[in-house]
């Protein structure tokens, strides 16, 4: 602990000092978290497997028509594997050195490892969102501006409807409605972005705040038909929308929340001798993997 601040007064005495009363909080400053969303728009899976398969159709059948009597071909059948390998890992690596620990009141375990999993989390929500290489572009051409589906779509209070309405309509386009009328449709705005939906709802006549408060979103609100969230851990130029729970995510279950505590850790730093204090480590494995026959279920809206 830091002593108490002392001021020296202004006279000859260098003895005479005033000292400020001060006033401690019994735990660590809240963190600013990151938004996360993750978990509500992606299928989650809790593996102890490194790798979860899902094989598909490849081609689909066809139907075959004639009079009687004519003859009729086969559909070929085969599968085609999709596979969610979990081969990805972050950790967060905490030292603290024993006497710290001993003195500190305000340094706990505890405390350690909720903020060490709010960043693990946080690294999740990157991670997902730079799959967009994985995801159907979407562009200017998209929301009928020419161009193309790549070509990048400023988004303004004149267009933030129209791109709910277009990401809608290629959804149904893409024979993908009946999986969004099962699993729900999302968009994952900047912060900016959800800030012009706002105020596109609101002079539009919409009362968002209850509407959010009736279907529970975190950080967002349902609003023309599509739960609307943000985030700011996007790829630049890049924001995430379509059908609810087709980008997997898999999770090791056996790392997963699991904190390690370890005795006189080896110090990275300096001369890599051990370090006389305790070692506090989370960590996650993780691997990410959006179906190559869902793909079209999932957008990446090319933002400027």
């Amino acid at each position: 602990m830091a002593l108490p601040n002392t001021l020296s007064t202004s006279g000859s005495d260098p003895h005479l000092t005033g000292v400020y009363s001060q006033e401690w909080e019994s735990k660590l400053q809240e963190r600013l978290d990151y938004p996360l969303n993750w978990k509500d728009v992606c299928d989650v899976r809790y593996s102890s497997t490194y790798a979860v398969n899902w094989p598909y159709m490849a081609t689909s059948f066809s139907t075959a028509s004639g009079t009687r009597g004519s003859a009729y071909a086969f559909s070929a059948f085969s599968l085609t594997n999709d596979q969610l390998i979990i081969d990805q890992f972050v950790v967060v690596p905490i030292a603290i050195d024993r006497a710290d620990l001993s003195q500190c009141s305000l340094a706990n375990q505890t405390e350690f490892a909720d903020r060490q999993g709010s960043l693990l989390n946080e690294k999740i929500e990157s991670a997902v969102l730079a799959g967009h290489v994985s995801w159907t572009d979407f562009g200017t051409l998209s929301i009928g501006g020419g161009g193309a589906v790549t070509s990048t779509i400023t988004v303004s209070i004149n267009n933030i409807d129209n791109i709910i309405r277009a990401m809608k309509r290629e959804i149904a386009e893409n024979n993908a409605q009946n999986l969004a009328d099962k699993n729900g449709l999302f968009i994952v705005w900047r912060a900016a972005d959800l800030e012009l939906l706002e105020e596109f709802a609101q002079a539009n006549g919409f009362n968002l705040a209850d509407t959010a408060l009736k279907n529970g979103i975190k950080s967002g609100y349902h609003f023309m038909g599509v739960d609307h969230y943000v985030s700011n851990s996007h790829a630049a130029g890049h924001v995430f929308a379509g059908v609810k729970k087709i980008m997997q995510v898999g999770i090791l279950s056996s790392t997963y929340g699991k904190v390690v505590t370890v005795q006189e850790p080896a110090s990275g730093v300096g001369t890599y001798g051990p370090l006389s204090g305790v070692g506090i480590i989370a960590r996650i494995d993780y691997g990410i993997n959006t179906p190559t026959g869902l793909s079209t279920c999932v957008f990446d809206v090319n933002v400027a």
